[in-house]
């Protein structure tokens, strides 16, 4: 049987493409270290960071630097919980976002006893009641359309 040379040039013809195209038609394909990908490779993975720190302003760019730098002092774990919070933060529906960034835009202004009264009082609140007292007390404009959750 010549299962073994079928197989050979099969990689061989594989061979040509790029081990990110591979990893994309097989997910179980382990992917080497950064150290090891080709510059095309990196490239590819750099592009829509470039792409958007290219397309912003000063300021905006300030706040991309100032996260991936947040982001290289967190451990692990600070990490895998601020990734939970995007993803919740992604799930939650407009009307409670707002609520959630009039709360906080709030909560920064307040000395820490009435911070923690706010808290304790939104917690006992209606949904109604939070959007009531979220339209009374409406958090300045986002920096940015995607704005995500508090910090």
């Amino acid at each position: 049987m010549h299962l073994p040379s079928r197989f050979l040039r099969m990689v061989l013809l594989l061979g040509s493409l790029s081990v990110t195209s591979l990893a994309a038609a097989q997910p179980g394909l382990a992917l080497p270290d950064w150290d090891r990908l080709t510059p095309e490779q990196r490239d590819k993975l750099v592009a829509p960071i470039r792409d958007r720190w290219n397309d912003a302003d000063a300021d905006k760019r300030r706040r991309m630097l100032g996260h991936a730098q947040r982001w290289q002092s967190m451990t692990p774990a600070e990490r895998e919980h601020a990734r939970h919070g995007m993803h919740s933060w992604k799930r939650l529906p407009p009307e409670q976002r707002e609520e959630a960034r009039a709360l906080y835009a709030k909560l920064r202004t307040l000395p820490d006893a009435e911070r923690t009264a706010l808290r304790e009082r939104w917690q006992q609140m209606t949904p109604e009641q939070r959007r009531h007292w979220a339209q009374a007390n409406p958090a300045p404009e986002p920096h940015h359309e995607a704005a995500g959750p508090p910090h």
